[in-house]
C-alpha cells in the first residue's frame, strides 16, 4: 500500500525537516506485521514529495492468529487485499513512520510545522464501503479539494461496475499534523474494519487524532461509530466526550445566535480555519506579546499559549460570563506555573482606551466588530488604532456575499442575530485602507475558507503591519 505527500513551497525540501526524513536517503521503519519505507521520488526547490510504502508479511499477519475452520478460512487468511489497499495497517505506519510530525512538532523548522502549507496527499487504493459520496462527506468539511478516481471491477466486463477500491487525493492549505491526523482517522473509517483489537484505550486515540475538528465534523456519530468497530459502548462514551468538547466550544454554549452561526458555518469548518489564519499570521510577524480582543471562552486563547514563542498572552472580553467559561476551559487552577505566568484574562472593551493593550506587538480580533453599531467603529479604531497601537492588527469578519451559499439562511438575514452589520469584499478593502492610511498602518485583505469564483470565500481576514512613519 502507498501513500504521497506533496508539499509545493518556496523551499519545499523542507518537508523532509518536517518529516524527520532526509530526501536523499531511503528510510526503513519496522511495523508488527512487515515494514515500511519513506522515500523522496521527487525533491526539488518547488515541489517535494515523499512517499511511504509500507510491505505487510503475509505470514506475519496470520501467525499465532485463530481464523476460520476449514481449508477455505484458512485460505482467506492469506488471499485477501490487505497487503495492497489502505486499511489502518497504513494507519499504524503513518505514527510510527511520521509521528514527530503527527504531532506538530518539528525542531528545525518550528513555525513551519505550525503554518497551512499547500499540501497533497494520495492513496491510489482506498476501500471505501459507503461509496465516493461517503469519502466525499468525510474529507470535504475539512477544507479538502477531494478527488476519487474509481476503477472497473474488470476493465473485460464494463457491466460489472466498478470495483471498491477508489483512488484518493486531497489538497488543501492545512498543516501537516491536521493532514496527518484526519488520514490516521478515516482511512480505517472508510475501509470500515481494523486489523487489531478495539478496547477502551482506542477512545482516547480518537479523542487525540481528532482534537480541534472532529467534535464539529457533520458526520462525527458514523466517524466514531466505524472506527470504534461499531462496539455500542465504546461509541456512546466517545460520543458523550465529544459533545462535552462541542459544549465547551464558545460558538455552541453562549447564545442561541451563536449556536445558529455555528450551524451554518460548521460544514466548512470554519472557525477553525479562521484560527489557524491568525495564527499563521502572528508567526510570519515573529509575534511574541498579543491579546485576543473579544477572547469569548478562550479557544483561540489556548491555541495561543500552546506556541511556546508567545511569552504575553491577554486574553480580553467584555463579559464576564465567557470569562468565567474561559477560565474553566483553560484550566488556570491547574495550569503549570510556567504557563499561567504568560496569561492575562481581563474584562474590558475596545471601545474605550486601555492602557493593559499598550506595547504588545499584535491584537486580534475574530469576528468582532461586526457586533458593534456602525456609529461606534470610531471609538473602535482610535482605541485600536490610536491607543493601543501595536504593531500587527489582524481582523477578521464575514463576508455578507457568501450568505447566498448558506442554504438554511433566508435571503438578506446576517449570520447571526447580534451581527449589526456584515460587510461585502469592497466595503471591507475600503474601511481597511481608510484606516491604514489614517492611522499609518499598512493594510493586506485575505479570504478564509472555500473561495467561491462568483461570491467569494466566508471569511475575510484583514492585517495590518504599522508603517516605519508611524513606527
Amino acid at each position: 500500500m502507498l501513500l504521497t505527500l506533496t508539499y509545493r513551497g518556496a523551499t519545499a525540501t523542507d518537508l523532509g525537516f518536517l518529516l524527520h526524513k532526509h530526501p536523499e536517503r531511503v528510510h526503513e521503519i519496522a511495523l508488527p506485521h512487515g515494514i515500511a519505507h519513506v522515500f523522496f521520488p521527487e525533491a526539488s526547490e518547488e515541489v517535494c514529495t515523499a512517499a511511504l510504502l509500507v510491505e505487510l508479511d503475509p505470514i506475519g499477519l496470520v501467525r499465532d492468529r485463530r481464523g476460520p475452520e476449514g481449508e477455505s478460512g484458512a485460505l482467506s487468511q492469506y488471499v485477501n487485499d490487505r497487503p495492497y489497499a489502505a486499511s489502518s495497517f497504513l494507519a499504524v505506519a503513518i505514527t510510527r513512520a511520521f509521528g514527530t510530525a503527527l504531532s506538530g512538532r518539528s525542531k528545525e523548522r518550528a513555525a513551519l510545522a505550525e503554518s497551512a502549507l499547500e499540501l497533497e496527499a494520495r492513496i491510489p487504493a482506498l476501500p471505501c464501503r459507503g461509496g465516493t459520496e461517503l469519502a466525499r462527506r468525510l474529507f470535504l468539511p475539512l477544507g479538502y479539494d477531494v478527488t476519487l478516481d474509481e476503477a472497473p471491477l474488470d476493465p473485460a466486463f464494463p457491466a460489472w461496475g466498478t470495483g471498491p477500491y477508489r483512488a484518493l487525493t486531497l489538497r488543501g492549505r492545512v498543516r501537516l499534523s491536521e493532514l496527518l491526523a484526519h488520514l490516521v482517522v478515516l482511512v480505517p473509517v472508510l475501509d470500515d474494519d481494523k486489523h487489531y483489537w478495539v478496547g477502551d484505550d482506542e477512545i482516547e486515540k480518537l479523542l487525540r487524532r481528532g482534537e480541534g475538528w472532529l467534535a464539529g465534523h457533520p458526520d462525527k456519530e458514523l466517524i466514531t461509530s466505524r472506527y470504534l468497530r461499531h462496539q455500542r459502548r465504546l461509541t456512546r462514551r466517545a460520543l458523550e466526550r465529544l459533545e462535552q468538547e462541542e459544549t465547551r466550544d464558545p460558538d455552541e454554549a453562549s447564545t442561541a445566535g451563536d449556536r445558529e452561526e455555528q450551524s451554518l458555518e460548521r460544514a466548512q469548518s470554519l472557525q477553525g480555519l479562521r484560527m489557524r489564519a491568525v495564527l499563521e499570521v502572528l508567526a510570519q510577524h515573529e509575534v511574541t506579546s498579543v491579546a485576543d480582543a473579544g477572547c469569548g471562552e478562550g479557544r483561540l486563547v489556548k491555541l495561543l499559549l500552546d506556541e511556546p514563542r508567545h511569552t504575553r498572552v491577554i486574553g480580553m472580553d467584555v463579559s464576564p460570563v465567557s470569562l468565567e467559561r474561559a477560565d474553566k476551559r483553560l484550566d488556570l487552577l491547574s495550569m503549570p506555573p510556567a504557563r499561567r505566568a504568560r496569561l492575562s484574562l481581563v474584562q474590558g472593551s475596545l471601545m474605550y482606551r486601555d492602557a493593559r493593550l499598550e506595547g504588545l506587538d499584535a491584537i486580534v480580533c475574530v469576528e468582532v466588530i461586526e457586533h458593534l453599531d456602525l456609529d461606534r467603529l470610531p471609538f473602535f479604531e482610535a482605541s485600536l488604532f490610536a491607543a493601543a497601537r501595536p504593531r500587527v492588527i489582524v481582523i477578521t469578519t464575514p463576508n455578507v456575499e457568501h450568505n447566498v451559499r448558506f442554504a438554511t439562511l433566508a435571503p438578506g438575514a446576517l449570520r447571526h442575530r447580534d451581527h449589526r452589520f456584515e460587510w461585502t469584499r469592497a466595503q471591507f478593502a475600503a474601511w481597511a485602507a481608510r484606516v491604514a492610511d489614517a492611522h499609518g498602518y499598512l493594510a493586506t485583505i485575505s479570504l478564509v475558507g472555500p473561495d467561491d469564483p462568483e461570491v467569494g470565500a466566508p471569511t475575510q481576514l484583514a492585517v495590518f503591519v504599522r508603517g516605519t512613519e508611524g513606527a
